[in-house]
């Protein structure tokens, strides 16, 4: 089956590179599937667990948002940031989703101690701690 050659960066180091299958992602316009010798192709990627499929099977990515570029034989992730499920700390990223929920929900019942919440970067938070547990497979 034809591959194509994923590398995911973010600003501190090469997270992952590989030979795919196929990789799935959430773009700013849309959820994408990018298999081998796909049109050129630049886009923002929005938080989420992104999949990638090899031989040997699928692998879940979490990128905190970033920019892809596609070209025919590789596609290049620059995320702002980005883990493999092994190397996320579970309790930690429970943790990070029930403050940003409960900063979400303070601002929508406009509680006091929600009025000087930044509702944009609450959503940012959620939606980060979000795709990291997806990626674990972790209920939350």
């Amino acid at each position: 089956m034809a591959t194509i050659k994923l590398e995911i960066v973010s600003p501190t180091k090469v997270v992952y590179t590989t030979d795919v299958n196929m990789l799935i992602v959430r773009s700013t316009g849309g959820e994408l599937g990018i298999l081998p010798h796909h049109a050129p192709l630049i886009t923002g990627l929005i938080p989420h667990a992104m999949r990638a499929k090899t031989d040997a099977g699928e692998q879940l990515i979490a990128v905190s948002g970033g920019f892809m570029e596609v070209q025919p034989d590789k596609i290049t992730i620059l995320a702002s940031a980005a883990e493999l499920p092994i190397n996320i700390d579970i309790n930690r990223a429970k943790q990070a989703y029930a403050r940003a929920q409960e900063r979400l929900d303070a601002f929508k019942v406009g509680a006091e101690k929600g009025k000087d919440i930044d509702s944009s970067r609450a959503h940012a938070a959620f939606e980060r701690a979000k795709a990291r547990l997806k990626a674990t497979k972790t209920d939350f």
